[in-house]
């Protein structure tokens, strides 16, 4: 009877460990109950270690099976946790409708051998006309290993589609950097990155308040191919300093001809983090570029913030050290942003300063750009929950919308007013008309050197992964560089302003 009873009891103790009805806790029940029946003597201890032998060949065969799961992304982890790795990407569907009309503010039309090589000729095939446009479309790999080492490959299909598919400068590639973080105040980044200026510029696309950045971006570093040391080395701080390659975006040292490299630095607090306010944004920041260009052009052009028109024109040099060697280029911005629970402030100020000598004089020329907004999440979301490390992370809606119900989803409007101010170099020598010719200049300044932008915006997301955003921006332009030959042209037209509604369909994961 004993042996029977000894029997039936291992078969069914078996049978629930190895079909696994357990969890951990069900799992040191069973090991107790075995160890219970071993001591009263039903089992035998041979008999009791087979049991707890299969139970713990079960828990490891669960345990080495990797996990997946969707959350912002397609994401594997490791059995032991070590290794997490994610698939990410980006659509960003974009509809633009422009409208364009004469003003005081531009001379009058010209015959167009008179304008042919003076002024700004918009092209209204790409930034005049009515457009369907994908603006952009990347896909990307992320890793992280130990909690010490991060690597990030993001292609854009966008950059490689408009040069045919060319990986030239490493245009398919939008970022691909190794980050090592031993220690968590001293990390460093090698690779293809943003360079670390303007609050605006290292807020990703994804999460951007208006479906463009302002006029202060176009002075801002894009990707560049560099190193940098970057940390958090106390709670609410942040630092970043950097040596990059400069000149074009992603450039190699052979395609910019330059030796000298430009440094970067960035330094943030919040205020409202130190202080433990966790539903608040007291973020102030500073940056600051300095580094050689090479041979080309100087200054920043000018486009419209709806990515319509180009009103200004940056001036370029003859590619010749005997008339123009290199010039050196300074940055310095400043940020400040506060948000308490759903309303949120942001400005930014950048100043860039180029300063070059040619055969026929020196030049210490200034751009500064700057933006004031203010947002409120209609629905309650808190910005101070996507803020973190200096950065401007997503908003996330409460609750995710359901279509069946039509409630739901996170609503979001917006203003925003920039200036782009280059007047320097409406001067003598570098612009179109102005003065004493300088042979080195091949191209000169042309356009309006100044223009005011009027953004107003509203986006709704259903869910962390999708954006519907519109918007309406109004730019004006002035400070005419050329005088009667000047201005802008399009469709045969002499224009002094754009009007633009924007539409995105954004769908991130």
């Amino acid at each position: 009877m004993n042996y029977k009873l000894r029997q039936l009891v291992a078969a069914t103790l078996a049978g629930t460990a190895l079909l696994g009805f357990g969890a951990n806790t069900f799992a040191d029940t069973t090991d107790d109950i075995v160890n219970a029946l071993i001591a009263k003597g039903v089992l035998t201890e041979e008999e009791g270690a087979l049991l707890i032998n299969a139970r713990e060949l079960e828990k490891g065969t669960k345990a080495k099976t990797p996990a997946t799961k969707f959350k912002d992304g397609l994401m594997f982890e490791s059995p032991d946790g070590d290794f997490k790795a994610k698939i990410a990407g980006r659509i960003h569907a974009d509809y633009r409708i422009f409208d364009h009309n004469d003003g005081a503010n531009n001379p009058a039309l010209l015959p167009a051998t008179s304008i042919t090589n003076s002024v700004v000729t918009a092209n209204p095939t790409n930034i005049g006309a009515d457009t369907f446009d994908i603006r952009r479309a990347r896909i990307g790999f992320e890793a992280k290993y130990k909690n010490y080492y991060d690597a990030v490959l993001s292609l854009d299909m966008v950059g490689a589609a408009n040069n045919g598919g060319s990986a030239t400068n490493l245009t398919i590639v939008d970022q691909a950097y190794l980050n090592v973080a031993w220690w968590q105040p001293v990390q460093f980044r090698f690779g293809v990155f943003k360079a670390p200026m303007t609050l605006e510029k290292l807020t990703s696309s994804n999460n951007i308040d208006f479906m463009e950045r302002s006029f202060v971006n176009a002075l801002a570093p894009n990707e560049q191919i560099g190193a940098m040391v970057h940390g958090v080395p106390t709670t609410g701080v942040t630092y970043q300093l950097g040596a990059f390659n400069g000149g074009p975006t992603r450039a190699a040292e052979s395609d910019i001809r330059e030796d000298g490299k430009e440094f970067v630095a960035r330094a943030t607090v919040n205020f409202a983090e130190i202080m433990g306010k966790k539903e608040m944004i007291s973020h102030l920041g500073v940056s600051f570029s300095d580094g050689d260009l090479p041979q080309g052009g100087v200054g920043a052009s000018g486009r419209t913030e709806s990515r319509g028109a180009t009103f200004f024109r940056a001036p370029s040099f003859q590619n010749s050290p005997t008339n123009f060697d290199s010039s050196n280029r300074q940055r310095i911005g400043l940020e400040g942003a506060f948000a308490y629970n759903q309303f949120k402030a942001q400005a930014e100020w950048m100043k860039q300063t180029d300063k070059f000598d040619t055969l026929a004089r020196g030049y210490n020329l200034d751009t500064a750009n700057w933006y004031l907004e203010g947002l409120w999440t209609i629905t309650g979301e808190k910005y101070a929950d996507g803020y973190k490390n200096g950065a401007m992370g997503a908003i996330k809606p409460t609750k995710d919308f359901d279509p069946s119900t039509f409630s739901g989803g996170a609503w979001e409007v917006g203003l925003r007013y920039s200036q782009f101010d280059a007047s320097d170099y409406n001067s003598i020598g570098v612009g179109q008309g102005v003065g004493s010719a300088d042979t080195s200049i091949t191209t000169k300044a042309a356009g309006f050197a100044k223009a005011k932008a009027y953004t107003a915006g509203v986006k709704f997301l259903p869910n962390s992964n999708m954006r519907f955003m519109l918007n309406y921006v109004k730019t004006d332009f002035s400070d005419v560089i050329g005088g009667a030959t000047g201005g802008v042209v399009l469709n045969n037209k002499r224009i002094d302003d754009e009007q633009a509604v924007l539409m995105r369909a954004q769908w991130m994961f």
